[in-house]
């Protein structure tokens, strides 16, 4: 884990402030598009989506990862591992915390596999291609449309595009938590001038930051309001 604690944080701009390209979601708009995911590859679509807004993975990150990667012990993990291998420019490779949101997609995803395949084999891919019964991954422009279909049929404006899932993560991390260096470090940008340079971050923080972001935990404190508890 990198840090550096010589910045000025005063000289460092706040994310998302002034934003580019394609703009992120809130969890109203969220829970908008999961809902238009439809047919037989629904479990996959919705899965990839729900995966991407709670993990913040880039769509060439997420369209890499097999079914062994998020399903270890008969369960989803608790720790996603972007591994270097995958990561933009050779990245270090990055955890980060799922949380329920993620693995709930985690769970329904591994249901799809085993009814349509009949099979959870750890190397095949979790986001696979209508073609050659499962053993390919989707690619960037079949996700990229399958996206933009949903994006539109929510009535959503604005531009959206794949890029809107990992922007959506960063987002939300950092309206709940304030951390401009946590956000850093769950994206796992190098430069500190792409999320701002990070200087260390409690990973115990970093893992509560992640899970009260989720839908579910949201609901539920709502719910405790309303009720007066």
């Amino acid at each position: 884990m990198k840090s550096n604690r010589l910045v000025d944080d005063s000289q460092v701009e706040r994310p998302y402030q002034r934003m580019k390209g394609t703009r992120p979601l809130d969890n109203t708009e969220i829970r908008l598009v999961s809902a238009c995911f439809k047919g037989t590859f629904e479990a996959r679509n919705r899965g990839l989506f729900m995966l991407g807004v709670s993990t913040g993975g880039r769509i060439s990150e997420l369209l890499s990862l097999t079914i062994g990667d998020v399903y270890q012990n008969q369960k989803p993990v608790t720790d996603l591992l972007f591994d270097r291998s995958i990561t933009k420019g050779g990245e270090v490779s990055r955890v980060v915390p799922v949380n329920i949101d993620g693995r709930t997609a985690i769970e329904n995803l591994i249901g799809w596999h085993q009814e349509k395949y009949r099979t959870i084999a750890p190397s095949r891919p979790l986001f696979p291609s209508r073609n050659r019964k499962g053993t390919v991954a989707m690619n960037r422009q079949t996700a990229h449309g399958m996206l933009k279909k949903a994006f539109q049929a929510a009535g959503l404006n604005g531009k959206l595009a794949t890029h809107s899932l990992r922007k959506s993560f960063a987002q939300r991390v950092y309206e709940e938590s304030r951390d401009i260096y946590l956000v850093q470090e769950l994206l796992g940008h190098q430069s500190v001038f792409t999320t701002q340079k990070y200087i260390g971050v409690n990973y115990a923080t970093a893992r509560e930051t992640v899970e009260a972001i989720a839908l579910e935990a949201k609901a539920s404190s709502s719910e405790r309001d309303r009720n007066g508890c």
